[in-house]
């Protein structure tokens, strides 16, 4: 699978952030260490934008900045063949035919290396516009089947949006039993009850989490 795939299986951009921002509620649910979870989301990331986030702790992550001009995802597997680390460069078509209004996002501070490389081998991007998701024209590395960009690592979660698939993420992850019906009620963004949080996460309350839901933005009953 790669980022090409990956462009066939999203969403549209409206329904992309809520399903990002449902992860993220529900890793805050799963995990109350903040330094652990998997998926955050910050709908306050500048006055204009807000920008999902996926990180592993090996080395691999994923951002999505949403804004007025679509939506931008600036994928990086660190032990891609296609890493700019390897190369020393982006790798050749994964930001060539990126649109100027998206440059500024994988430029940042966040989502570069200290000396503004950007940390990319996987690139996707949609503005208002478009009736499908785009990339660049990419000839991937030879000798590297399967997942040569990391998407199929990266996006597993973006491209099946499932709740069966999300519970078997979790149980993995976190090691801990998952209420299915809890999280469809969360990836279908009905408002956070007590109830759900408890049947996710015993011991805690819809109190507990309010900073995360004023991060997020995530309604609340």
């Amino acid at each position: 699978m790669t980022v090409h795939d990956i462009a066939q299986q999203l969403p549209g951009t409206a329904v992309l952030r809520e399903h990002c921002r449902s992860l993220a509620v529900l890793d805050a649910l799963l995990c109350p260490e903040r330094a652990f979870r998997r998926h955050s989301f910050d709908a306050h990331w500048s006055g204009t934008e807000s920008v999902a986030f996926l990180r592993d702790g090996s080395g691999d992550e994923y951002s999505i900045v949403f804004s007025a001009a679509g939506a931008c995802v600036r994928g990086f597997a660190h032990e891609s063949p296609m890493s700019p680390y390897e190369t020393g460069v982006p790798w050749p078509g994964v930001l060539d035919d990126l649109p100027e209004v998206f440059r500024p996002f994988v430029a940042a501070p966040a989502f570069s290396d200290g000396d503004g490389m950007p940390r990319v081998t996987a690139c996707l991007w949609r503005e208002p516009g478009d009736a499908v998701w785009r990339t660049g024209a990419i000839d991937f590395p030879e000798g590297t089947p399967g997942d040569p960009d990391g998407a199929g690592h990266l996006f597993p979660l973006l491209a099946d949006r499932s709740a069966q698939t999300f519970q078997r993420f979790a149980e993995d992850c976190y090691e801990l039993p998952v209420d299915l019906a809890a999280v469809r009620h969360v990836l279908a963004s009905r408002p956070l009850t007590d109830a759900v949080v408890t049947a996710l996460r015993p011991g805690i309350t819809l109190a507990d989490l309010a900073a995360d839901l004023a991060e997020t933005g995530y309604p609340q009953g």
